[in-house]
């Protein structure tokens, strides 16, 4: 009797868990997770970037690793100040900002993000441009060729 009680708790048990996982909020993913594109930075250079974005619901962040701008003394973690401007389904804008980014040595390739913003499910964002601005000093970045392999969407 205590074998089939037992049994019974654990198909009931199992069937909770199988009911919860069923439950549980798809998990959503940005494609493609990882574009490249370049950047004309005017007088502080010029190069290409790679942006890294990820998504949790609503939230999302993208993170900014380019040698279009370079540090020309040592920066410490979280001391960059950056925005990125997508252009978002076409015609409109968005931003993504935040101040994390890695120590960066003298003449080492500025890294920013993750970089926050909102998103929704749908939404087709593509790089335009990046504001940096390092000791007050503020470098704007204009994108020079397209998001390869194309746009994220989330």
């Amino acid at each position: 009797m205590k074998l089939r009680r037992l049994g019974i708790v654990t198909a009931l048990t199992a069937g909770a868990a199988a009911g919860s996982l069923a439950l549980a909020p798809l998990a959503t993913a940005v494609v493609p997770s990882t574009a490249t594109i370049g950047f004309d930075c005017g007088s502080y250079g010029s190069g290409t970037a790679t942006l890294t974005a990820t998504q949790n619901g609503t939230a999302a962040t993208i993170s900014v690793s380019t040698s279009a701008i370079t540090a020309p003394i040592p920066i410490g973690a979280n001391s960059v100040r950056s925005t990125l401007t997508l252009t978002k389904n076409g015609s409109g804008t968005t931003t993504f900002t935040g101040n994390a980014n890695p120590a960066i040595p003298s003449g080492g390739a500025v890294s920013t993000g993750p970089l926050n913003g909102t998103v929704a499910a749908g939404d087709s964002l593509e790089a335009a441009s990046l504001n940096v601005v390092v000791f007050g000093i503020s470098a704007t970045c204009t994108a020079t060729t397209p998001q390869n392999p194309g746009p994220f969407v989330f």
